[in-house]
């Protein structure tokens, strides 16, 4: 078959799978599967060989990364149930001062943004961005823009985040060295994204009248204060489908966004943050006494980052046999890591704190349900990735990719940020970016940390252009109280240029690596 028909059947594969998911509301993991099955057979694959293509497809990619993504999701959910999170953001806030508070909250941001996915993050963060607007009478996104883009960043950069290790496994970079590179260019991404936000910041945006009268209190709204007429209250505030399908504010055309758990973070909770619904977090954890200490729960977060990192130093410093550089590689196995974690999250937060064995089991097992789609919509991104190379199609995309003379790290960039802005899914686009440029990587003969840096660029991209199609950007725009108009103007470009700055600090490490 030429290449020719090659790409064109790719081109109506990923067109399908864009239709199938933002028009039919098919649920990812379905539209993956049957576009698939569909491009295989079209590309000449044996009937006979179908069935094992996608196993093979399905088993490679899940065998690697399920384990991973479930248990970062149990120490996140130990965290956040913990009320670790919101003792953590606390903590920081003291130790900032009130003058650098909006600072305070995006470190916190950051950090809680590794283990904790983004939108049970938002949710534990929102409420204390709310307490220090009301208390500073500052507007509510000089605190909530910031916070809320340095989750996102982590979320689209960093394993264990779904998309992120998908990446990392499909076009076989080192986990250790992306979390080595990615972790000092996301801060510095961040800092930045701070940077631009204050700027954005200065001037003032109309707000939902029911999130203003929850962040300063009805006796703050004044009458000349900015607010947006007609907006529905928080209860009809867009809530994700099983479908996939948002409705857009106040009714009318539905639209189309990340499922619940597309992307691991299983959160449909686009309502404003009360007390009571913060405070659930810690139901059952009454008995435990105060929550943990700043110290504590900042060691939990970077003692599988440490492991993993100590492994990949290992493996590249140690002499090869030595009994060291042995204990370090499986020490440093994200697998072992992130397991390793799980039980001192467990113990330190769960066993110390008065939860018996019964309370911490039910902790570990309420992470997983909102995690299982991911896995599977990440299988399914394995499968479409297997079947582009066993149809010789990966072989066509190569070689035209390859005839534009345009470099890997831009292609990847590019590709992902497009993906990104047509379906809204972060998960989704790097999934399926890394099965269609795999082929290319792979005759392009890169490095360890040239790999690395192809993985953050994809992610830079995933980051970009959050707008309407993407569940992130309700959520956080109903919980800042922005119309769609500010939230583009807002979130959509904070987005964007950030994720152009974690692009252009893959480039210029590109020479180096």
């Amino acid at each position: 078959m030429s290449h020719t028909t090659l790409l064109l059947i790719a081109l109506a594969g990923v067109a399908t799978l864009l239709l199938l998911i933002l028009r039919a509301k098919v649920q990812p993991f379905v539209a993956l599967v049957v576009v698939s099955i569909g491009v295989a057979l079209a590309a000449g694959v044996p009937a006979a060989d179908l069935v094992k293509t996608i196993e093979e497809g399905m088993g490679s990619t899940l065998g690697h990364i399920a384990t991973i993504i479930a248990l970062g999701a149990m120490i996140g959910r130990i965290i956040e149930l913990s009320g670790g999170a919101q003792s953590f953001a606390h903590s920081l806030i003291d130790r900032f001062g009130s003058k650098r508070t909006p600072l305070a909250l995006t470190v916190a941001g950051f950090v809680l943004g590794i283990p904790v996915f983004f939108e049970v993050g938002l949710i534990i963060l929102m409420p204390i961005a709310y307490g220090v607007a009301r208390a500073s009478r500052k507007p509510l996104l000089v605190y909530a823009l910031p916070m809320g883009a340095a989750m996102l960043t982590v979320h689209a950069f960093l394993p264990p985040h779904p998309g992120a290790v998908a990446v990392t496994q499909a076009i076989g970079a080192d986990q250790g060295l992306v979390l080595l590179v990615g972790i000092p260019l996301t801060a510095v991404v961040v800092l930045l994204g701070f940077l631009v936000s204050r700027r954005m910041t200065r001037r003032e945006y109309p707000m939902d009248p029911t999130v203003y009268a929850e962040v300063y209190g009805e006796d703050g709204l004044a009458a000349d204060a900015p607010v947006i007429p007609d907006i529905p209250d928080a209860s009809n505030a867009p809530d994700v489908s099983d479908d996939g399908a948002t409705p857009a504010p106040g009714g009318g055309t539905s639209v189309p966004t990340e499922p619940a758990g597309d992307d691991g973070h299983g959160t449909a909770v686009l309502t404003k943050p009360s007390a009571t619904a913060t405070n659930a977090a810690a139901a059952g954890t009454a008995e435990a006494g105060p929550p943990p200490s700043f110290g504590m729960v900042l060691a939990l977060i970077v003692t599988p980052i440490l492991l993993i990192l100590l492994g990949t130093l290992g493996q590249n410093l140690l002499d090869e046999g030595s009994t060291l550089r042995a204990v370090l590689t499986v020490l440093g196995a994200p697998m072992v890591a992130l397991l390793i974690d799980v039980a001192l999250c467990g113990y330190f937060l769960g066993a110390r704190r008065g939860w018996n064995r019964t309370r911490i089991a039910e902790v570990m097992g309420s992470a997983l349900p909102p995690v299982a789609m991911v896995i599977l919509v990440a299988g399914a991104g394995g499968v479409f990735g297997k079947v582009l190379v066993a149809s010789g199609i990966g072989d066509a995309i190569a070689d035209v990719l390859d005839r534009t003379g345009l470099p890997a790290l831009f292609l990847a960039f590019l590709m992902a940020m497009t993906l990104r802005a047509a379906q809204g899914s972060t998960t989704v686009a790097l999934i399926t970016k890394a099965g269609i440029l795999g082929p290319l990587l792979e005759r392009a003969d890169l490095s360890t940390g040239q790999l690395s840096l192809v993985a953050l660029a994809m992610g830079a991209g995933g980051l970009a252009v959050s707008h309407i199609n993407d569940a992130g950007y309700w959520m956080f725009t109903k919980l800042a109280g922005l119309d769609v108009a500010s939230g583009l103007r807002t979130w959509t470009v904070l987005t964007t240029i950030m994720g152009m700055i974690g692009f252009g600090l893959t480039a210029a490490l590109w020479p180096l690596m």
